[in-house]
């Protein structure tokens, strides 16, 4: 995948730039409502980290502002180097993909392979690469079988992979995955954890569910009214219960994150 490089001072090797940046960023609504306050998030190439937070902490403004659907009242955003303005809002979008929690909400025509072609086609790719492209999506997620089949006639758990394939199938920077545990029965989401794990591509989780983040993402962030206000080990922030009880988030009863085996990237 290619990214943006930048040299470094006196000339030296090239550096890759952190996924995301995220630098003071505030943020308030027309109705003066502020959401966010001066934010700062450095997600590197290849991280996996989940955003935590209760109902209303600002996670989906947040989200929202990595590929410029929201703007920010003060602060700074850069993906892979390029920052979220007006002039590189087509860049951004291919860069940043957003898996919703609904996959209904995003999956609209009448094959999988069409689904998963719609992104790439519309930024001009045909014929064989463009079905490699939606071979390559489709492969990722252990869904090639089904590439001819309508997405309204597969299981939620299956419908969920495919809408990650459209996403992948515009090779982005950044994958963001909207409460992607939700509604999963435990076999589809084992398999889906097991397919974001050998994902090469930087992945923002936004979760309620504390043991998937556990499972998935070495690394955490806690934004609580706008504010982060933790950043560190998925493990340790679980096992701090004032931490977990100070932001309403809670785990499931007796469920003991410190004796569970954690990935280490």
């Amino acid at each position: 995948m290619d990214v943006d490089t930048s040299a470094e001072a006196g000339g030296g090797p090239s550096a890759v730039p952190p996924s995301l940046h995220v630098s003071g960023l505030a943020y308030a609504y027309p109705d003066g409502h502020q959401a966010l306050y001066g934010v700062d998030l450095t997600v590197e190439r290849g991280e996996r980290v989940a955003l935590l937070g209760p109902n209303g902490a600002g996670k989906t403004t947040l989200v929202l502002h990595l590929n410029g659907i929201l703007t920010a009242g003060a602060g700074s955003v850069t993906v892979a180097g390029l920052p979220v303005a007006p002039k590189h809002l087509a860049e951004i979008r291919r860069r940043v993909g957003i898996v919703f929690q609904d996959p209904d909400d995003q999956l609209f025509m009448p094959t999988v392979r069409e689904d998963v072609a719609f992104g790439p086609a519309n930024e001009g790719l045909r014929g064989g690469e463009l079905a490699a492209r939606v071979d390559d999506a489709l492969a990722m997620v252990g869904m090639e079988a089904y590439a001819d089949r309508p997405p309204h006639h597969l299981s939620f758990g299956q419908r969920r992979r495919v809408a990650v394939a459209t996403v992948l199938a515009m090779r982005p920077e950044i994958l963001v995955l909207d409460e992607p545990s939700s509604n999963l029965d435990p076999a589809s989401r084992r398999e889906l954890a097991d397919i974001l794990r050998r994902l090469d591509v930087t992945v923002l989780m936004v979760t309620h569910d504390l043991p998937y983040a556990l499972q998935l993402c070495p690394r955490s962030v806690v934004l609580s009214d706008g504010v982060l206000v933790a950043d560190g080990s998925t493990q340790q922030l679980l096992c701090d219960e004032e931490l977990l009880a100070a932001h309403r988030l809670e785990l499931p009863f007796g469920f003991d994150p410190g004796s569970v085996s954690v990935p280490q990237r």
